[in-house]
């Protein structure tokens, strides 16, 4: 299908329901109308750790562990758990009642299955199993980890919202290689995927999973609480032009628009239908990936030229603009504001900048002319704004440049590419992570650099990986924060990647919309007034 036909499926898909609505539906049978910030190119949130992937999982399936607004796990699949008194055997229990979308019951093996796939694609999730001497399903309800030592985070690890997501599902797809893509989505959310409806690059759809039962305690927050679904259907509609987004929102054609362009925010605050609000106050963080596999950029020097090069200030104007309360600079490897956030060698990113030393350094270095590929995506401004600017410094700095931006999906999946630039792979890309993804080093999927075993990239510092596991084995938030700044210092030597800035995002819904919560978007507890 070529990209004309898709913008023209999304625009007939909006336009026929719309033209003769039926009155005598409740409004809760009304669909909700989502724009994401990308099409939904990858369902798996085990094989990718894209945004838009992990929005779509939080409908579908469910995890064992919530993670409340103040970062805390909550039970949520399960009743609770115990913990011997040397730490050494956990005992999760599951809720009763517990369904999937198929409406066979979820068992324990079902969980053992999914946390044991997890835990092969998640830098966390292997921690956990590293620090696992057996994990078993003694029966359909009990879920039993039997330790080599003490993991009091063991909760946190399954309750993370960074990706990757620990996310339940039947032991048949569970058992699906981690490095393969699960296709059919089965899973126990509030939600079932209607795989028949998706039109890629147009239109995914949801439904109402009647035999969800969330929990009848606490208050939704997060990703922890009860998920009580609204709404019996809920659409995502891509739309690449955000203008033709925002004047969808505008005519009541779509409900919530996850990230319209701070060029177009001045216009949807004047509209009195729309709310626009910043949920998530910890932002997205602009983070520069070199690949640390192939040349140039397996040469720290190099990547330290580049890093001394960086001005914050340019990457975030060109993709937030120049209004200061929608971005921040002086942004280090651990999010502002939270606990973790350190100004340990800031200077490395802070201090005069100055091109031609940089640009003599790369030479010094062994630099030899290699193309380097810099990835970029065209579907969303922040990312476009993010992947010129890199390009344009590596092409200042004197590097041979391929720039090729694409669709945000297309580089999802070549990122995972270990070639050589030249055969299909990369060498460097810009994009934006969440905020409290980077709040701690177990949850930075950027920081971890554990070589082929690290997120896309695949930095390797061996100081890095003791650094983290003494934090991991820190007793109390004091020596977490000594060992954070020991960490920054060592990030700044080694250039796991290179931070360039945070960006206070703004959401846009009717204001006919209540319920929805902060954060990321999560489609319960959000109802039509």
């Amino acid at each position: 299908m070529k990209r004309r036909d898709l913008i023209g499926a999304s625009a007939a898909l909006l336009a026929a329901p719309l033209a003769a609505p039926r009155l005598a539906r409740a409004q809760a049978a009304k669909p909700l109308r989502f724009v994401p910030q990308a099409d939904l190119a990858v369902l798996d949130p085990v094989w990718t750790p894209a945004y838009v992937t992990r929005h779509h999982a939080y409908m579908v399936f469910d995890t064992l562990y919530g993670q409340d607004e103040q970062l805390r796990p909550v039970p949520q699949m399960l009743v609770g758990h115990q913990v011997a008194a040397d730490g050494l055997r956990w005992t999760l229990t599951l809720r009763p009642g517990l369904k999937w979308h198929d409406g066979t019951p979820v068992l324990a093996r079902d969980c053992v299955a999914s946390i044991e796939r997890w835990s092969k694609r998640d830098t966390y999730g292997r921690t956990l199993m590293a620090a696992t001497e057996e994990l078993s399903a003694p029966d359909d309800k009990t879920i039993l980890f039997r330790l080599k030592r003490p993991f009091p985070q063991l909760p946190a690890a399954l309750a993370k919202t960074a990706n990757n997501m620990a996310a339940m599902m039947p032991e048949r797809l569970a058992r699906t290689d981690p490095f393969k893509q699960v296709t059919e989505m089965v899973g126990s959310g509030p939600y079932r995927f209607l795989a028949d409806e998706r039109v890629p690059g147009a239109r995914v759809a949801y439904a109402r999973f009647d035999g969800y039962v969330p929990r009848e305690e606490g208050t939704p927050s997060g990703t922890a609480g009860p998920k009580r679904a609204s709404f019996e259907r809920v659409e995502w509609l891509v739309m690449p032009e955000p203008s033709s987004a925002v004047s969808a929102l505008q005519a009541g054609e779509v409900d919530w628009y996850e990230l319209p362009p701070p060029d177009l925010l001045p216009l949807l605050k004047r509209d009195r239908r729309i709310a626009v609000e910043v949920l998530d106050k910890s932002g997205y963080i602009g983070c520069m990936r070199m690949n640390h596999l192939q040349a140039p950029f397996n040469n720290p020097a190099i990547r330290r030229a580049v890093l001394s090069a960086v001005t914050q200030s340019d990457f975030m104007q060109a993709a937030a603009g120049t209004d200061p309360d929608l971005w921040g600079e002086g942004v280090g490897i651990f999010c502002p504001k939270t606990p973790m956030a350190t100004d340990a060698s800031l200077e490395a990113l802070t201090s005069p900048r100055d091109l031609a030393a940089a640009k003599a350094a790369i030479l010094a270095a062994g630099y030899k002319g290699e193309p380097v590929v810099v990835l970029g995506a065209t579907d969303l401004p922040i990312l476009k704004a993010a992947g010129d600017v890199t390009a344009d410094l590596m092409t200042r700095l004197g590097f041979t440049v391929d720039y090729q931006p694409t669709d945000w999906g297309s580089v999802v999946q070549r990122r995972v590419s270990k070639e050589a630039p030249a055969k299909g792979g990369w060498s460097v890309l810009s994009n934006f992570w969440g905020g409290l993804d980077q709040a701690t080093p177990a949850t930075h999927a950027l920081l971890w650099s554990n070589g082929e075993n690290a997120s896309y990239g695949w930095p390797d510092s061996p100081r890095i990986e003791e650094l983290r596991g003494q934090w991991l084995d820190a007793p109390d938030v004091a020596a977490q924060q000594r060992i954070a700044a020991d960490i920054q210092r060592q990030a700044f030597q080694d250039v796991p990647y290179i931070p360039l800035g945070q960006y206070f995002y703004a959401t846009s819904y009717r204001k006919d919309l209540t319920g929805v919560l902060p954060g990321f978007p999560v489609f319960w507890n959000v109802r039509r007034a």
